[in-house]
């Protein structure tokens, strides 16, 4: 099997049917899988996709996993020879899905890919960065972040000076779109479940380019992304108070104790795909 889709669902039922609808709507010409996790979001769900949807492999979480846990649940269930972990509030466009896989199978040291992601309206939406350093949660939780100097950190950060029309290597992508060579997996290991969400994609990333692995932005594949990012939003004292923006906090200081004290990969030596 060429791919396998997962949607990782909660509380999402309209989401995950115009996810599912978009991707029908392609009339995909390989050979795939759907795989929607409802991770236990307690209402009509998956009662719903039981009864109107034959055509996908459901799985049942339980409990609520995050979204490490989610999807990870969904890739052990997967068959395909690539993953692609789709967030429900994507909406895929013409050639997408075809534009990285044909990417994937020609770059073989490609170990995983995200396509440009778009606003609703048409814009750019910034879908990859650098990485980051220890002043992140400073500038992007706090006050500190209004200043000049943290103003131009997160322009730098959020690769704003960049090319975003073409094709490159990145430090890391956003998890909302994801493509994931399964021998490349193998070698790196599942999502990062201690992350119950937020920073699992960086990390993910991080370790793919441990492992020699490239990880790729692919301009010509454009997807729809339907995005609220709760955890920046606002600054100040009061956003210390807000769930997202807790959660996001407690996950960067998971990632910055991980890998406290190691250099960032030498991407130069992930030219050959697998173990450097």
């Amino acid at each position: 099997m060429d791919l396998s889709i997962i949607i990782l669902n909660y509380k999402s039922l309209g989401l995950v049917k115009n996810c599912l609808r978009a991707v029908k709507d392609l009339n995909l010409s390989l050979a795939y899988e759907v795989i929607v996790v409802d991770n236990n979001s307690q209402d009509n769900s998956v009662a719903y996709l039981k009864e109107h949807y034959f055509d996908i492999k459901l799985v049942e979480s339980g409990k609520n996993l995050g979204f490490s846990g989610g999807n990870n649940l969904g890739i052990r269930q997967a068959q395909g020879d690539f993953i692609l972990i789709l967030n429900p509030d994507i909406l895929v466009l013409s050639k997408a899905i075809e534009n990285m896989l044909d990417f994937m199978k020609s770059h073989s040291e490609a170990g995983m890919l995200g396509p440009k992601l778009i606003n609703p309206d048409g814009s750019l939406q910034y879908s990859c960065s650098r990485w980051p350093d220890w002043r992140l949660p400073f500038y992007r939780r706090s006050f500190l972040g209004k200043t000049k100097n943290a103003l131009a950190w997160i322009d730098n950060y959020l690769m704003r000076d960049w090319n975003h029309e073409a094709n490159s290597q990145v430090d890391w992508l956003y998890g909302a779109c994801l493509m994931v060579r399964r021998q490349a997996m193998a070698e790196v290991g599942l999502l990062d479940e201690r992350y119950f969400m937020y920073m699992e994609d960086l990390d993910w990333c991080r370790r793919f380019w441990e492992k020699g692995w490239q990880v790729w932005y692919l301009a010509k594949a454009e997807v729809i992304h339907y995005h609220h990012r709760e955890s920046a939003e606002g600054f100040g004292f009061s956003g210390v108070f807000k769930k997202s923006s807790r959660t996001h906090l407690i996950s960067w200081l998971k990632y910055f104790l991980k890998f406290y004290g190691q250099d960032l990969p030498d991407k130069k030596k992930a030219t050959q795909g697998g173990s450097l």
